[in-house]
């Protein structure tokens, strides 16, 4: 199974779990959320997420989904994982991209699976009005 960190701006990533889980079911285990906030220093963050690392590092990979590109957790996150070789960071998480993860990371393996979420993020930005009056 793979493991799952969430790490983002306040509670958002907190807020798609449990989106995500409401949609596909209880993951009991293997995910956690690290908010971060204006007020926790970057050794604050850096201790959060290498401890999220740590306890979830043992199954057969880790997915580590940050907010944005560029932002706090995803720079937080890169450097803790880049010697970590069952870790991938993915940035620019959504909730097709969690619901996605919950439904594969049973059966896929760490490549596999973060293929799949990447795949659904770019499915997920669309132009839906566009598309359903023709005009895409």
């Amino acid at each position: 199974m793979i493991n799952l960190v969430v790490i983002t701006h306040g509670e958002f990533g907190a807020y798609l779990v449990e989106a995500a889980e409401g949609i596909v079911g209880p993951q009991n285990g293997g995910v956690r959320c690290v908010g971060i906030s204006p007020r926790m220093t970057v050794a604050e963050v850096r201790g959060r997420v290498e401890s999220a690392l740590s306890d979830l590092e043992k199954a057969d990979g880790v997915v580590v989904l940050t907010d944005m590109p560029g932002g706090t957790p995803c720079n937080v996150a890169i450097p803790l994982c880049k010697d970590r070789p069952r870790v991938a960071v993915i940035s620019g998480v959504n909730l097709y991209m969690l619901v996605t993860a919950f439904n594969n990371r049973s059966s896929a393996g760490l490549e596999d699976l973060t293929e799949k979420i990447l795949s659904a993020g770019r499915r997920a930005v669309a132009d839906v009005k566009g598309a359903f009056l023709g005009k895409r």
